[in-house]
């Protein structure tokens, strides 16, 4: 029997279709409504370009049964799927061309419908990279926005990360809720999910093919105003996430970077392309629509003005480091005037109130 809960038939159809949306296009155009899908002839279905065996499981009883199985297994996890058909679904992604009829989510499903932008980037970024992946990500999340990423290692995760600090982040998969990839990222998988949504297009049990990868990387750019890219070699897949934004119509940004680092040819292509340089989060929030531009710069600015006391030493210290830039504790030292201990123990005061942040090699930049 073919249920009349449109959300069943979609997560049926998805569990056989979910890396075709091409032929979920054929059939949504070939048949009236998407129960009558269940209710054809296999031959109708094969004459769309399915194949045969999957004709004849979308023809069968049980695949309802499946789908209605998925669906109580989301429900007992506490997770929520959303379907193109639902109010729920985010409008964003849903003005898209390729849009992808199911989202299987961890977390909360009201975040997806919040102002967002795609932070993306290298697998192994440079120290460089990772400090400004993760502080730019932060100051977004800071100013009231929800950061988009892959939860890929490097500036993906860091992105996370970065965000959490000070709001909320959404990672999209490219494989089931139920097979978190990479596996090191199961913890920050979680921590996304108490307070930002981990979603997937792919049904719960789907492994991470590698061409999932590419697909997932419209839905990251679907969901955002824009994409930044942060250090990209010259076929990263993150120009891919760049292109699709372009097709969706959304800003695409990027991070300057060294000229003889093979991490800076993607980003610095796509500045020369016409993409927007960004140095801090101004940058990303002034491509911005109005009114949001104006909500967002002006949060920002009160938040600035809530920054602590700072010694004259502090003051000092603090005022010779750079937003963007890492400066090694030697040249720190140089300028203040002031012995190593002290110095460090400078750096360690402005640390703890959250306006310094060291990286390896004891090297340090500014967390505002």
């Amino acid at each position: 029997m073919i249920p009349k809960d449109k959300k069943i038939c979609r997560v049926a159809l998805n569990l056989v279709l979910s890396e075709n949306l091409m032929l979920v296009q054929k059939i949504e155009a070939r048949f009236p409504g998407i129960r009558d899908v269940f209710q054809a002839d296999p031959r109708d279905l094969v004459s769309l370009g399915i194949e045969e065996e999957k004709a004849r499981k979308i023809a069968s009883a049980g695949l309802i049964d499946r789908a209605t199985e998925v669906l109580e297994w989301t429900r007992k996890k506490g997770y929520f799927v959303l379907t193109i058909d639902e109010p729920g679904y985010p409008e964003m992604l849903r003005e898209t061309f390729d849009v992808p009829p199911v989202l299987y989510g961890a977390g909360r499903a009201e975040v997806l419908k919040e102002a967002s932008v795609a932070v993306v980037g290298a697998r192994r970024p440079t120290p460089l990279g990772r400090a400004v992946a993760e502080r730019l990500s932060r100051d977004l999340a800071a100013c009231g926005l929800v950061v988009v990423s892959g939860l890929a290692m490097g500036i993906d995760s860091l992105a996370h990360w970065g965000a959490l600090k000070e709001g909320r982040t959404i990672a999209v998969l490219g494989s089931g809720l139920d097979c978190i990839y990479p596996r090191e990222n199961r913890g920050l998988f979680e921590k996304i999910a108490e307070e930002g949504a981990v979603v997937s297009e792919f049904p719960p049990s789907m492994p991470p093919f590698g061409f999932h990868f590419p697909l997932r990387n419209r839905i990251i750019s679907g969901l955002s105003y824009g994409v930044v890219v942060v250090e990209a070699s010259r076929h990263s897949g993150s120009l891919i996430t760049a292109r699709l934004a372009l097709e969706q119509n959304r800003e695409v940004m990027a991070v300057p970077g060294n000229i003889t680092s093979d991490l800076s040819c993607g980003t610095n292509w796509l500045i020369k392309q016409g993409a927007k340089l960004v140095e801090t989060w101004r940058d990303v929030v002034e491509e911005f629509p109005s009114p949001l531009r104006e909500r967002l710069l002006s949060r920002q600015a009160a938040e600035e003005r809530k920054m602590p006391e700072l010694s004259p030493e502090e003051k000092k210290i603090f005022a010779g480091l750079k937003p963007a830039e890492l400066t090694h504790i030697d040249e720190i030292v140089e300028r203040s005037e002031a012995s190593v201990s002290e110095v460090l123990a400078l750096l360690l005061s402005l640390e703890l109130k959250g306006l310094v942040r060291q990286a390896p090699g004891k090297h340090f930049t500014r967390s505002l």
